[in-house]
């Protein structure tokens, strides 16, 4: 399916154009990147890699020069060689945006397309665009992340997770949550609709595996699911609106409040099991009013959640 543009979806392989340019001067790719894909090479410049304003001849060089380093000389060859082919990928998208645009009315698939970020953003979402860095999905061994990244952080860098979190930022940027004065629940329930959702799309992916976890991290989650919840009540957590405590539990950080030995993204694994246990006891629930939910109370009230 790559590269014929007659396809109701494509995978643009921009990321092929950029590292033919750069390796070989080719001309006939910054035709196609100046022209055919100007808008992604915009994003790219100016959002991603934050070279400047794109209104000017010499954003070529810059280009050129950016990439010359040797860091990223060796990222262009790497991601060649670990995604020579992303067939089964596009199958899977396409198969995904069928799924999502005949359960929720109006909702348009963007142009995904995939970039060397240069270690930056893993998905990038921007009016009618996606973006996929192959370089932030290189694999938790990958040598260069050692350098960069923190063990916990290398968990969720995995080609394993490239599908999901390609949908999990898609419904985020279509359903957006407002911050101001949110509470942990709304933060947790928020993302717990959303991987919902996103599990629903893949059935061949579990939701942890989403979220990076070992064997022996589910098994803690499922065996510590009833203590870690009264560890929020008794604590009055859920209704907490204070940006530290929600980032400890929603960002992939290591958790302190909880259990040292604890997984990271918590909130976002109970606020799973919330979501799963609304759908099984509400299945009338379109996924639009699953996704626009917005009273989180009653959202945990009809759940009847009640872990034991």
């Amino acid at each position: 399916m790559s590269g014929n543009e007659e396809n109701d979806f494509m995978l643009i392989r921009y990321d092929r154009l950029l590292t033919e340019y750069i390796q070989f001067n080719s001309l006939s790719a910054l035709q196609k990147m100046s022209t055919n894909y100007l808008p992604i090479t915009k994003v790219l410049f100016e959002d991603v890699l934050a070279l400047g304003t794109f209104n000017d001849d010499s954003i070529p060089i810059k280009l050129k020069q950016y990439y010359s380093d040797p860091t990223l000389v060796q990222l262009l060859n790497d991601v060649k060689n670990k995604f020579p082919d992303l067939t089964s990928f596009e199958k899977e998208l396409a198969k995904g945006f069928d799924k999502l645009e005949k359960n929720i009315k109006g909702l348009k698939r963007p142009r995904v397309y995939t970039q060397i970020s240069a270690l930056n953003e893993s998905i990038i979402v921007m009016d009618s665009l996606l973006g996929v860095s192959l370089d932030k999905y290189m694999g938790q061994d990958y040598p260069l992340y050692q350098r960069y990244y923190y063990d916990y952080q290398t968990g969720l860098m995995n080609p394993e997770q490239m599908l999901s979190d390609v949908f999990a930022f898609y419904l985020i940027s279509e359903f957006p949550l407002s911050l101001y004065g949110a509470s942990l629940l709304d933060v947790m329930v928020y993302y717990g609709r959303i991987y919902y959702v996103v599990d629903e799309l893949l059935v061949n992916q579990e939701f942890e595996d989403m979220l990076g976890y070992t064997k022996e991290e589910k098994k803690w989650c499922n065996e510590n699911k009833s203590s870690l919840w009264n560890f929020m009540l008794r604590n009055r957590l859920l209704e907490s609106t204070d940006p530290m405590l929600i980032r400890e539990y929603i960002r992939p950080i290591p958790t302190g409040s909880y259990r040292e030995e604890s997984p990271l993204l918590l909130g976002i694994w109970m606020g799973y099991q919330i979501a799963k246990e609304y759908a099984r006891n509400n299945k009338n629930t379109t996924w639009e009013e699953f996704l626009n939910f917005e009273n989180n109370i009653l959202f945990l009230e009809k759940s009847r959640f009640n872990p034991q």
